[in-house]
């Protein structure tokens, strides 16, 4: 099979959560375990920052990824899902899996594959490993991609284990309450090896505080101990801010690319987790490197898609955000900007509380709803009967790019439009 032929077999010979949703999920790491033992254990061969979390996760990841890299360090990042290619998911210093490495592993390891029936993601969990073994990177940052305690990634050996936020998501496999979610999401921490938890609160803190009792884990909360303190920029394009840890102003004027205002929280957890590296001599890292790390984390790892703005005329701007905190957070931003007139191209998948979240969304705007090209996705007609329901004035359109051009088209003179409701709302855009 060249490349094409090898992706088309990924995505379609096995599930794939991203694609078809909860038949996709296995609620068991025995698959992923055949796979790992068939090549020769290269989980246990690199050093992962293993980082889970309802929001931000990916946001941190890339940043510590950065820093890393910055710092000299060989860096592999594993995230998901992908905009729009399949290797962004597997990187090494920012440089995507090579199409051959995919044609080759998925060649010598297909038969075992279908054998097991494993899925998308434990497929690809499994290059993610194999390859970065075969590389012998120094750090392997990994984010899961679903909780953590089933997650195919948790069989990684980490160094230090992150966990970002807890919000409600995925429902129907991790729980209907913060508890139960924060649960799954403090499985990914390991005996005696320290956790980073992004910011308190009061209702799972007692979840990360038993887990670590039990496990004889340091724990610590990101926002203890580092602060971020914002001031005003003349660059619309960055976020500048001075870093205090412990009382000490150790990073004075740290810009960063990444312009969402909950991406403060994100740099604060990955921020938060350089100095536990440092402070237990498992990277030397300057202040320096953090600084030229963060501020350079679009460039280093290829991170897109989180407030990002696509163009001035008119002003476009996009956004992953797909959940009630993710989407609060975006509503909270557009609030704080000036235009005439809001057009927000959205469209959703079906596992996400759609009503609930149309429910969030500004009532003066013009609505495209839209299906993302994916089995998941929610048809057009019923998203935007819900958002009629939810007191939301707009049209259905055939498809993402049709309702974004609309939006484009119907934009006036210092209007803006936003894409969003969706990752793969998204990737289709960018």
């Amino acid at each position: 099979m060249d490349y094409k032929e090898t992706i088309t077999w990924l995505f379609n010979q096995l599930p794939m959560y991203q694609r078809i949703g909860k038949a996709a999920y296995k609620a068991d790491l025995s698959n992923t375990i055949y796979i790992l033992d068939a090549l020769g254990n290269p989980e246990k061969k690199i050093r992962a920052i293993h980082i889970a979390g309802t929001n931000g996760k990916g946001s941190v990841s890339h940043m510590i990824a950065s820093v890393l890299q910055e710092a000299g360090y060989s860096t592999g990042l594993y995230t998901s899902p992908h905009l729009k290619d399949f290797r962004e998911r597997i990187k090494i210093n920012g440089q995507l899996i090579p199409e051959d490495e995919v044609i080759r592993f998925v060649k010598a390891n297909k038969d075992t594959f279908t054998s097991i029936e494993s899925s998308f993601f434990e497929m690809t969990v499994g290059m993610a490993f194999d390859y970065f073994a075969k590389q012998k990177v120094d750090f392997a940052v990994i984010e899961t991609g679903l909780g953590g305690r089933l997650d195919s990634t948790n069989l990684c050996h980490p160094v230090i284990s992150i966990i970002t936020n807890i919000g409600i998501d995925h429902t129907e496999f991790l729980g209907d309450s913060l508890k139960k979610i924060a649960i799954e999401k403090a499985g990914i921490i390991k005996a005696g090896i320290p956790v980073i938890v992004g910011k308190h609160d009061s209702q799972v803190d007692e979840v990360f505080e038993q887990t670590c009792s039990r496990l004889k884990s340091p724990l610590y909360f990101a926002e203890d101990d580092l602060e971020l303190r914002e001031f005003l920029s003349e660059d619309d394009n960055t976020l500048t801010m001075d870093v205090w840890y412990k009382n000490n102003d150790i990073i004075t004027g740290l810009k960063s690319s990444l312009l969402g205002n909950y991406q403060k929280e994100n740099i604060r957890t990955a921020l938060r987790s350089i100095e536990l590296l440092k402070e237990n001599n498992i990277i030397e890292v300057s202040n320096y490197q953090v600084t030229v790390g963060v501020e350079n984390t679009i460039n280093n790892t290829g991170f897109y898609g989180r407030w990002q703005k696509l163009s001035n005329n008119p002003v476009t701007i996009c956004d992953t955000a797909h959940n009630v905190d993710g989407i609060k957070a975006i509503v909270n931003q557009l609030g704080e900007l000036t235009f005439n007139h809001l057009h927000f191209v959205i469209g959703m998948v079906k596992d996400k509380d759609a009503f609930g979240i149309l429910t969030l969304l500004p009532n003066n705007a013009t609505y495209y709803f839209c299906k993302p090209d994916i089995p998941r996705g929610i048809d057009s007609l019923e998203l935007a009967e819900l958002g009629f329901k939810a007191g939301l004035n707009g049209k259905s359109y055939n498809s993402v790019m049709q309702a974004y051009h609309s939006a484009k088209n119907n934009a006036g003179f210092n209007d803006l439009v936003f894409i969003g409701g969706s990752t793969f709302v998204v990737a289709e855009v960018i």
